[in-house]
């Protein structure tokens, strides 16, 4: 087949006029074409007044030789490159001992999922609850003001990304397709079949929870086991190699390959494991606040009269400042039509994340809007980082009151230096609600002078941005791990041979595709270890 790029067409197009506009690229008949699929579909809305559809296809030809040779020097006219999955081995019958994954977000899942789609039969430990018993306990913080502290939006089967616009897209290299096998199989555990084409992908948090629950099924049914409420509290560690783990429980479980898929949160974990002795370092991440404006505002902003058009829904925005005092200021996490979700996992703290549903259809749009920071700004050791996120939680928890209500500020009144009082046009969607105050002391002061610069240089970029009724609501300070669990090439620990850092919590992932990807990759480097028989592995 050969994938043919740029193909661009007005947004109201007949079905049958991709095939014509391909055919004309080509300058081949339209009954050449034996076979038409959409590989990928973006829109081009920089022209508001015309936004188009441009689309990717892969098409088999009936002189598709020929019709390539024609084309030699066009990069728009490819051959379709093979994006299939390859597993790299299978496990033997019996085997000798199963690897160990701790975690059950998207780094985990997939991890354990390949495992054991390749035959390893692996042991699932989460410290968190099923997903419909998490989401239960979620709404227990979000209703009634009541934290369990193993079971949030942070700990639980799915990770933090089930509660958040479940975003499928990601900006890191993938040479071998990884990302097409996550998307593939999200696709067969019940989510969208455009999630494969669409440029942005996004599932949003009711659909994750079934999903979550089909591919937990068919990791079992492929002689997986998880098991939850299992909190690992130790790593048996013999002659710099990994044997096995301990549970809150006491028991110990042997293994000589465990792959820590812990998750950005997993604080007491990061501690136990630099008392154990595993190499981890400092790394940077973000603080901030989530910003909400009116949806229709954004849709006007980047849609122009198209704003409201089904085809496009709910618009969204990436923007980034870079300021006079040397930091950067950039939007996070943007969720179209979305809310504003409390994000906590420690008691008497209080942090904010973002979430939608697939229908994107909430009254307001929100966004972190973030300060990057570097261990230069927290010195002190790998779980310096753990540390600094934890006093700006609790000043959050305390200037809402200590109820678990988040504070909140106007944008006018946030620039102008004064505390709120009362709320303007934007009703807030926080629950368990907000407390208007003055967010200056929320921050340090090189990240208020960096947020109140930079609100401003966004409204010249989206007219309205900086609209004195918007809210901000703080804090976020959870935009990916403080630290990272260094690995070598073969993902391997690089001071415990047999242990696996993956995902967002060690450092090598953002998001839920990229977390996704790196959990296929760890699994790929246990099981050549595991087939090369490394610590009795087969």
């Amino acid at each position: 087949m050969l994938r043919i790029s740029e193909i661009r067409l007005p947004l109201e197009h007949p079905p049958a006029a991709l095939a014509a506009a391909v055919a004309a690229r080509l300058g081949v008949a339209e009954d050449h074409i034996l076979e038409l699929g959409v590989f990928r579909r973006s829109c081009d809305a920089r022209k508001a007044s015309a936004p188009t559809f441009s689309y990717s296809v892969d098409v088999a030809l009936a002189d598709e030789k020929a019709v390539l040779a024609g084309f030699a020097d066009d990069p728009r006219v490819q051959r379709t490159p093979d994006m299939r999955y390859h597993f790299v081995g299978q496990a033997p019958i019996p085997l000798a001992t199963r690897p160990v994954v701790v975690g059950f977000g998207p780094a985990g899942i997939f991890a354990a999922l390949v495992l054991a789609q390749s035959g390893f039969r692996p042991i699932v430990l989460e410290r968190g609850k099923a997903v419909r018993e998490r989401t239960q306990d979620t709404w227990g913080l979000w209703r009634k003001k009541v934290l369990d502290p193993e079971s949030n939006v942070q700990f639980g089967e799915g990770g933090a990304g089930t509660f958040s616009d479940g975003k499928l897209y990601s900006q890191i290299k993938d040479p071998k397709h990884y990302g097409r096998k996550v998307l593939e199989e999200f696709v067969k555990a019940g989510a969208p079949a455009e999630i494969l084409y669409v440029s942005k992908p996004h599932i949003g948090t009711f659909r994750l929870v079934g999903m979550v629950e089909q591919m937990r099924h068919e990791i079992e049914q492929l002689g997986g086991e998880i098991r939850f409420q299992q909190r690992v509290t130790g790593l048996q560690i013999e002659a710099g190699r990994v044997r096995g783990v301990t549970l809150a429980s006491g028991e110990e479980l042997s293994a000589g390959h465990v792959i820590l898929a812990l998750g950005h949160s997993a604080r007491d974990t990061f501690t136990m494991l630099q008392r154990a002795g595993v190499f981890m370092e400092a790394k940077p991440f973000s603080i901030g606040f989530r910003i909400e404006h009116p949806q229709s505002l954004i849709d006007q902003a980047r849609l122009g009269p198209h704003a409201g058009n089904p085809l496009l829904g709910a618009a969204d925005y990436k923007l980034v400042h870079h300021c006079r005092n040397g930091r950067s200021v950039y939007s996070f996490c943007m969720c179209p039509g979305g809310t504003v979700v409390a994000a906590t996992s420690e008691l008497n703290r209080v942090v904010t994340n973002g979430m939608s549903q697939y229908s994107r259809n909430e009254r307001n749009a929100n966004a972190g809007i973030v300060v990057g920071i570097t261990p230069l700004d927290y010195p002190g050791g790998p779980l310096a980082g753990i540390e600094l996120q934890r006093d700006l939680e609790a000043r959050a928890f305390e200037l809402g009151g200590g109820t678990y209500e988040a504070p909140a500020q106007l944008v006018g009144d946030f620039l102008a230096g004064r505390p709120s009082t009362a709320l303007g046009t934007v009703v807030p969607s926080y629950q368990p609600g907000v407390r208007l105050t003055d967010l200056t002391s929320a921050l340090p002061d090189y990240a208020i002078a960096a947020i109140r610069e930079a609100l401003p240089a966004f409204d010249r970029q989206i007219r309205g941005f900086a609209m004195p009724d918007a809210v901000l609501t703080g804090v976020e300070t959870r935009t990916s791990s403080p630290l990272r669990i260094t690995r070598g090439d073969d993902c391997q620990s690089v001071n415990v041979k047999g242990l696996y850092p993956a995902g967002e919590g060690a450092g090598y992932a953002g998001g839920i595709l990229s977390a996704g990807v790196d959990g296929i990759r760890v699994a790929e480097a246990a099981t050549r270890e595991m087939l090369r028989g490394g610590a009795d592995g087969v």
